[in-house]
């Protein structure tokens, strides 16, 4: 749960640049003990705090409601600051921004008005993820019952990223007519559970865990319908998916920098007849290729949040545009997957032996990328793409596509 001192007042970011600035202050900070964190299976209690203290939550408000709406560009470019530090700094937040982006098109005027407000205030908001055992991640079972003039819910998920650090849980369940809403709750609420039982190899300090659901009274007056999220002129998909992108670049940039770094104190191969293991010749083609790889994933990923902000100044959004909207996301998202599995598998093998030392912990990169890249696998994304482009196909854009 939150421990921000409310006594110190939450910064407020007023434009993009600012939003840039404190993100690279949180990434700093950071970057000083991540890799005990990871290690030892730390939360990062304190990064988190400061991220609040600092306002980021609060950067893709609307101004109308005292938020900054910075840029999708500039969205991006926060995501990839934090994830280059540390991956799951970068993800544990993305899941706030989500709801945000899916609140602002479900809620009526008063539960926007709430929401945002306890955001602004350095709330933090976390889903109370998909079900372990469901067929599929849209499945859901928890139900939202009405007895005794009151609503309860009962249920249990998984994967709710960010869950232990939030004031706030959005919960998806079925109400009593058997349609999907999605529930705001106070993560203090009697018959919440908060487990960190995540322990999957990579992104280890996300608190992904389960959240338990025993007889949860609900408020009425922050019930939402979740059927305005099927309108196909929304891109919430892309949006989401924008997320996703920009850490596994983030998680790259960092594999990269972690590169050089160790090609720099390994020792050559005796063959290549030179003095430094940065003068042979595979070795200085090998981190050309990766650059590349990487310049392309970043531009990628920049052209397609360019596109998200134009989508944004647009009065109508016409089914077509979210359409292609996610498919410039997706292509993005096949490149950066690639950076960040194969510069994080690659470091190793140029950075020479001495690199796999526990003490570095340089496989930190590789296994958050394999992890983080199981969210929506890219065989899909090729698929989506070759359909587009050969057939027209619209692609279905829930949050993880």
């Amino acid at each position: 749960m939150s421990n921000l001192n409310f006594e110190q007042q939450v910064q407020l970011i007023e434009n993009d640049q600012q939003a840039l600035n404190a993100a690279y202050q949180i990434a700093d900070f950071a970057l000083v003990e991540r890799n005990q964190r990871d290690q030892q299976q730390i939360l990062p209690v304190d990064v988190i705090e400061l991220f609040s203290q600092k306002g980021l939550g609060a950067i893709r408000i609307a101004k109308q409601y005292g938020g900054a709406q910075v840029s999708h560009k500039t969205l991006a470019q926060v995501f990839r600051i934090l994830s280059k530090a540390d991956a799951s700094v970068g993800q544990i937040p993305q899941n706030q921004f989500g709801l945000l982006n899916a609140i602002e098109s479900i809620a009526s005027e008063s539960q926007k008005q709430f929401i945002y407000s306890e955001i602004l205030k350095g709330k933090r908001l976390a889903n109370g993820g998909p079900e372990r055992y469901s067929k599929d991640t849209k499945t859901i079972t928890t139900q939202l019952s009405y007895v005794d003039e009151q609503y309860i819910l009962n249920g249990e998920k998984f994967y709710s990223t960010g869950s232990a650090f939030a004031d706030w849980l959005a919960i998806r369940a079925l109400d009593p007519a058997g349609k999907t809403v999605l529930v705001i709750v106070d993560a203090k609420t009697q018959g919440i559970e908060i487990l960190n039982d995540w322990d999957g190899f990579g992104q280890r300090t996300t608190a992904s865990g389960t959240v338990k659901l025993n007889n949860v009274v609900i408020d009425p007056a922050l019930i939402m319908d979740e059927l305005a999220l099927s309108d196909p002129s929304k891109f919430r998909g892309a949006y989401s998916q924008l997320l996703q992108v920009a850490i596994d670049v983030g998680i790259a940039e960092a594999a990269f920098a972690d590169t050089l770094a160790s090609v720099h104190k390994a020792r050559p191969i005796v063959d290549a007849n030179v003095e430094k293991a940065s003068l042979e010749g595979y070795t200085l083609q090998e981190v050309g290729k990766l650059n590349i790889l990487l310049d392309a994933a970043i531009l990628l990923l920049e052209e397609a949040a360019e596109y998200l902000d134009q989508l944004e100044t647009q009065d109508i959004v016409h089914p077509e545009q979210a359409s292609k909207a996610s498919i410039i996301v997706a292509e993005a998202k096949v490149y950066a997957n690639d950076a960040a599995l194969h510069i994080s598998e690659k470091l190793f093998e140029l950075g020479g032996s001495r690199s796999s030392l526990a003490d570095h912990n340089l496989d930190y990169h590789w296994r958050n990328a394999r992890v983080h890249t199981l969210h929506d696998p890219v065989r899909w994304k090729y698929f989506a793409i070759g359909n587009f482009y050969l057939n027209g196909a619209q692609k279905q854009r829930h949050a993880w596509i």
